[in-house]
């Protein structure tokens, strides 16, 4: 990490594997290189999760399909630069990777839809080094609800329940954000390893349903989980504001301690613009650009903002450290 960094960032939800394989597939000859890289490395992160994300095309057919060429993505992104990024799958390759002075890649899956109902498919996950996987994107799958089918209410399904000890027994954490209301009740109930949240903010300070209630939040940390905070405006308030996601991460502080808070600050505008205009149906109707939370390189002002109402110390935990901790712990 360059020395001007006051603060590690470690952050558990960027999709910027997605925009990655777009470009790739346009004839670019290192996206990842040319873009995304100078930002991590001005932003100070240290560790970054990876999801795979299914799109609404590949949804009813292809989803695994789908998902294997973008894991192969990021493979290939890795080989390009070894001496600055290393996909890690153990404890030990996390202190490796980072002590080294590169940035630590933990894939994971934004979505169950790639398994189908197939449970099988999730130790063949595992094998291809993914160590995070929630049960759905906002939709339903053949595993649970999302937080996107409206009205239906509904929770996990049996084989859902099922994946859950799957998931676990293959050593893959379970990130409960995007589930359903009655999905994440299920998943807490059943649960017997901690839980993330990898991308959620406070349904307390904004009332998005993308959000998490107090009593969900408190839930998570039960487990032994973590709670990581989302920087998407649309999430954060009506006119959001870099202050606004401060007041998220203190509340979900004020709950469950400053231990179990990270970031997962889920910078979508770059992959919007990259990708494809279906994704900006995701819950929401309009995506506001907040100044100072467009992309990892807006990561040194953040730590700033949370600093001066946090402090110094809290700070240095909830923006790298506990999640280097919670996942060094897991992977172990």
């Amino acid at each position: 990490m360059e020395a001007h960094h006051r603060f590690s960032v470690a952050d558990s939800h960027n999709d910027l594997l997605l925009a990655v394989e777009h470009r790739r597939r346009r004839g670019e000859v290192d996206p990842f290189g040319d873009f995304w890289l100078p930002r991590l490395r001005s932003g100070g992160v240290v560790l970054q999760v990876l999801p795979v994300y299914t799109e609404e095309q590949f949804v009813t057919s292809g989803a695994l399909r789908r998902a294997m060429v973008i894991l192969e993505t990021a493979r290939w992104m890795a080989s390009l630069h070894p001496t600055d990024v290393a996909i890690v799958e153990t404890a030990e390759e996390i202190s490796q990777t980072i002590t080294s002075g590169r940035i630590a890649l933990v894939l994971a899956l934004e979505g169950g839809e790639p398994f189908g109902a197939d449970l099988g498919l999730i130790d063949g996950s595992a094998r291809l080094g993914v160590r995070i996987a929630s049960l759905t994107w906002n939709r339903r799958t053949m595993l649970a609800d999302g937080v996107g089918v409206r009205f239906a209410n509904g929770g996990l399904t049996p084989l859902g329940r099922e994946a859950v000890g799957e998931l676990e027994r293959c050593g893959i954490t379970i990130d409960v954000s995007h589930l359903s209301d009655a999905g994440l009740r299920d998943v807490l109930e059943v649960a017997g390893r901690p839980v993330i949240a990898s991308h959620s903010s406070c349904r307390k300070l904004y009332p998005h349903p993308r959000n998490l209630t107090d009593q969900q939040i408190v839930g998570i940390a039960r487990t032994g989980g973590m709670v990581c905070l989302n920087a998407f405006g649309g999430f954060l308030a009506d006119l959001p504001s870099l202050d606004d996601y401060v007041n998220h991460i203190a509340h979900a502080a004020s709950l469950i301690g400053e231990a179990q808070v990270g970031i997962g600050a889920d910078f979508i505008d770059d992959v919007l613009r990259i990708v494809d205009p279906i994704l900006g149906g995701a819950l929401a109707d309009e995506f506001p650009v907040v100044a100072n939370l467009e992309s990892p390189s807006d990561y040194p002002s953040i730590g700033e903002a949370v600093a001066r109402q946090l402090g110094v110390a809290a700070t240095r935990r909830i923006m790298g450290d506990n999640l280097i901790r919670f996942l060094t712990e897991m992977l172990t």
